[in-house]
């Protein structure tokens, strides 16, 4: 998947994994129980995490899923004490594009590169044997070297071609191992087996082999950590209660590439946070275009210096066909909007700074205000964008991150048009979460935010 364009950590897949299969895991761990806030917890896990460019050149997940209805539930409604988590535990990334962690997987413990995907399901690491003369040309991990290693049988039953809410591709290979094909809308493409495996953190502090692919053909040099609501994620086979990251400031200075954080379990500066409802979603009825595995929540406006945009709420909410429903992903480098709030937000750039815009020039086949020039300049005259939400709880975006260097000293607004792919959604990209702490609390369905300055904390 070659990094050329800025969309590329938002991809199209042909095929996505939608689980229905329970799978009851447990953390193993060694420690004393500590209480904080209103939990109690383990461990605390924080990875450091690596944000570099994914190779993928499209830019919108499309899932073949079922469609769910919007869980309603009253602000009001009191917190649920979640049960002790498995662990907690803070490690640090890298950022450019994308949100790299490096994990250590296996027994003994083999580092691997994976992109945090809020936005996926299935994680899958690089698998190749290393030969004992020529190292891999990436980092892969060798199964045969781990003790802890299992491949899954064609008669497991994850390996079925239809189960419900599971449409990943599976096949019986020649070897009656579980064949699984991971297909994304640009051609590029990851395949192997899945295996199960453990996240070795240290000797204390281990998974239970969870459900990966096991990559032997791809066309990138990383994997992918699935962090989302599916049950086959990693969030929901460790059985984690929370976890946030903090997205450094992007810079595109040579040599050097700036440091977030990545929790895994309570953060201790979740006190700061302000919190809004995740939208849940119901079986009970079929909407083509949902993805209700996704992070899903209620925008309600948006500013552009200083001035509220006429969009009405319902453009980022769901409709009967699950159009139009808006969601948080780390996997997504830049912001999506459907068609109705895109336009208004093209309006308002021009309206502002419309003589400087680069004229014929779209990036990515969806991007198209871009510029020549000054960008610090350029953003001033656009101003601060805001994203709104419930309570008061607003993202903001500084008019000196507004624009973003795609190429050639070109610079986009970090906004493009979900309706040009084809898909009618609305998208937060990581681009729009930097120097802020997303947390996602999983039991109480809730989005924690906090502005921070994350390099700093990397530290």
């Amino acid at each position: 998947m070659p990094p050329s364009s800025l969309f590329s950590n938002m991809h199209f897949l042909f095929f996505f994994l939608l689980s229905s299969i329970h799978l009851s895991v447990q953390l193993n761990h060694t420690t004393t129980t500590t209480t904080t806030n209103n939990s109690t917890s383990l461990f605390s896990l924080s990875f450091p995490l690596t944000s570099l460019s994914l190779s993928t050149n499209t830019a919108l997940k499309m899932m073949l899923r079922n469609s769910l209805i919007a869980n309603t539930n009253n602000n009001n409604t009191q917190l649920k004490s979640p049960p002790s988590s498995p662990y907690n535990y803070k490690l640090s990334f890298k950022y450019s594009m994308a949100l790299i962690v490096d994990l250590p997987i296996g027994t003994p413990p083999q580092v691997q590169p994976m992109v945090l995907d809020t936005g996926s399901q299935l994680s899958w690491i690089q698998c190749h044997k290393k030969a004992p003369a020529k190292p891999p040309p990436t980092a892969s991990f060798d199964p045969s070297l781990s003790s802890t290693f299992s491949t899954l049988p064609c008669t497991h039953p994850v390996c079925k071609p239809r189960i419900p809410d599971f449409t990943l591709p599976t096949s019986c290979d020649q070897n009656r191992l579980c064949h699984y094909s991971y297909f994304y809308a640009d051609g590029t493409y990851a395949e192997g087996n899945l295996v199960r495996e453990k996240f070795t953190f240290s000797r204390s502090l281990f998974t239970p082999p969870l459900i990966l692919g096991c990559a032997t053909e791809s066309t990138d040099p990383r994997g992918i950590l699935g962090m989302n609501r599916g049950r086959l994620s990693f969030a929901s086979q460790s059985k984690i209660t929370k976890f946030s990251y903090c997205v450094p400031t992007r810079v595109t200075r040579p040599g050097y590439t700036p440091t977030g954080s990545f929790y895994l379990g309570h953060n201790p500066n979740s006190n700061t946070f302000r919190y809004i409802e995740m939208l849940t979603f119901a079986r009970s009825q079929r909407m083509p275009n949902l993805d209700p595995l996704a992070y899903t929540v209620a925008l309600q406006g948006i500013r552009i210096g200083g001035r509220k945009l006429n969009i009405s709420p319902a453009v980022f909410r769901a409709d009967a066909g699950g159009s139009g429903q808006t969601m948080l992903d780390s996997g997504s480098e830049f912001t999506y909007l459907v068609n109705e709030a895109y336009d208004k937000v093209r309006a308002e750039v021009v309206r502002a700074v419309g003589p400087r815009m680069k004229k014929g020039y779209v990036y990515g086949g969806v991007a198209d205000m871009c510029f020549d020039g000054n960008a610090i300049e350029i953003g001033r005259l656009i101003g601060d964008m805001v994203f709104e939400f419930e309570k008061g709880v607003q993202i903001v975006v500084p008019k000196e991150r507004v624009l973003a260097t795609v190429e050639g000293g070109v610079h986009c607004i970090g906004i493009a048009n979900s309706d040009k792919l084809g898909a009618a959604s609305n998208i937060i990209g990581n681009f729009h979460q930097q120097n802020l702490w997303v947390e996602f609390d999983l039991v109480n369905r809730r989005m924690g935010f906090g502005t921070a300055d994350c390099s700093r904390l990397a530290k």
